[in-house]
């Protein structure tokens, strides 16, 4: 009798358990670094749009820092076994990602949905890897030159240059003594000083330009193409009409809002920033040497090696963000371009883009953007090339600087 009772009591434990149980959605989590806050104010609502849509899943997303304090984070969660379901990061990490197999790889969900069609071609080198895709694009852009066309219309420029030998050309026109007291206070381009990524892609689409070629997710830069551009960039300052910025700062716009440079290498999302302090500005295509060359940036979203079920649902939001509703809605409030054609057509895009000419000048470039490799060891190339584009800068002869920083560089001969 008393087993019965004690059993009696478990069965109405166990079935007091399970009518409490209220079983609630999934919860995914999306790392991210996205950047300025106003834009993860953009991001989190459109989350909450998704979630509001979806019983079942849900979308956490956790801003995490800057690529800088991200890899760190990621590295330990995926040997920890602690990942995210989703990650927002830059392509670039592709290599390294796969090597430590964090990532799944989503080619037949990619060809199967019928979603390459519709994605801009450019942005397909930055999803390859090793025969596969590895991630969706979430935003993009590339580099332009931003100029002042006030400043040039008093230097008597009425025809925008083309090419490098007419970008210096206008650049002398530029560079002047407003003041007459001897001293330059006016230049006509900042070129980005410093060893990081941002001197790196900054110089990237005149390597391109030159003739630079990606091969077997790696850098042939021990070539002529890489010799005419460091030697361009070198040029223009010994001639004068190129100033350095700050160092690690070359993607500030100060100089060029207060009329100290006329001519500046950004993207897209400054346009935001720009149009907020009154200074009038326009932009143009980076001037080309062999070929019209530019560089994708942006950033994709990977969805990390979990459990079947989790990685699932996490392919419900890759494909939100791949939908005309958020690419349109991202774009119109942020600035960027989107990744989809579907997109570029929509309507409500259309009379954005009317309403905001310049970005058309981004969007023409992307026929002629390069990406960058996403090989593992792109990193130490960067960091490689960085050092000897650095020593360019401060003078070192572009055969010596390469020979010194790049032979040896993994992945960078």
């Amino acid at each position: 009798m008393k087993q019965l009772v004690i059993g009696l009591l478990l069965l109405f434990l166990l079935l007091g358990c399970q009518r409490t149980e209220t079983p609630g959605p999934l919860v995914l989590t999306l790392w991210h670094g996205i950047n300025p806050p106003a834009n993860r104010v953009v991001f989190e609502q459109l989350v909450a749009d998704f979630n509001a849509r979806h019983t079942d899943i849900k979308i956490q997303p956790i801003y995490i820092g800057q690529a800088d304090q991200q890899f760190p984070k990621i590295l330990t969660a995926i040997v920890g076994n602690s990942p995210p379901d989703l990650l927002w990061f830059d392509s670039l990490l592709t290599g390294r990602l796969v090597d430590l197999q964090g990532v799944i790889p989503l080619t037949d969900w990619l060809q199967d949905g019928g979603y390459l069609d519709n994605l801009d071609p450019a942005l397909i080198p930055g999803m390859e890897f090793e025969g596969e895709l590895w991630s969706v694009p979430f935003t993009m852009s590339n580099l332009g030159i931003f100029y002042r066309p006030d400043l040039f219309a008093e230097a008597g420029i009425k025809t925008l240059p083309r090419t490098w030998e007419e970008l210096a050309q206008v650049a002398q026109k530029l560079t002047q003594d407003r003041d007459g007291d001897g001293r330059l206070d006016q230049y006509g381009l900042l070129l980005p000083l410093g060893k990081g990524e941002w001197t790196v892609f900054s110089w990237l689409p005149f390597w391109f330009s030159a003739g630079g070629e990606v091969v077997n997710q790696g850098m042939s830069l021990l070539t002529t193409a890489s010799l005419k551009a460091l030697r361009f960039w070198q040029e223009l300052l010994r001639m004068g009409v190129a100033v350095l910025s700050a160092p690690e700062r070359g993607y500030e716009q100060e100089w060029f809002i207060q009329g100290r440079v006329a001519m500046q290498i950004t993207g897209p999302w400054t346009l935001g920033y720009l149009t907020q302090t009154g200074v009038p500005f326009a932009v143009m295509p980076i001037p080309q040497a062999e070929r019209p060359a530019t560089i994708v940036g942006g950033a994709n979203v990977f969805v990390m090696r979990t459990d079947p079920l989790r990685q699932r649902a996490a392919l419900q939001f890759l494909d939100y963000i791949l939908s005309d509703e958020f690419q349109v809605a991202w774009a119109v409030q942020t600035g960027a371009l989107p990744v989809t054609q579907s997109a570029r057509r929509d309507p409500t895009y259309q009379a954005f883009l009317t309403n905001h000419p310049l970005l058309q000048v981004f969007l023409d470039q992307m026929p002629f953007a390069y990406s960058r490799p996403n090989g593992p060891n792109y990193n130490r190339v960067s960091n490689c090339l960085g050092r000897a584009i650095e020593a360019t800068l401060l003078g070192q002869a572009p055969e010596v600087a390469l020979e010194r920083y790049v032979r040896f560089c993994p992945g960078g001969s």
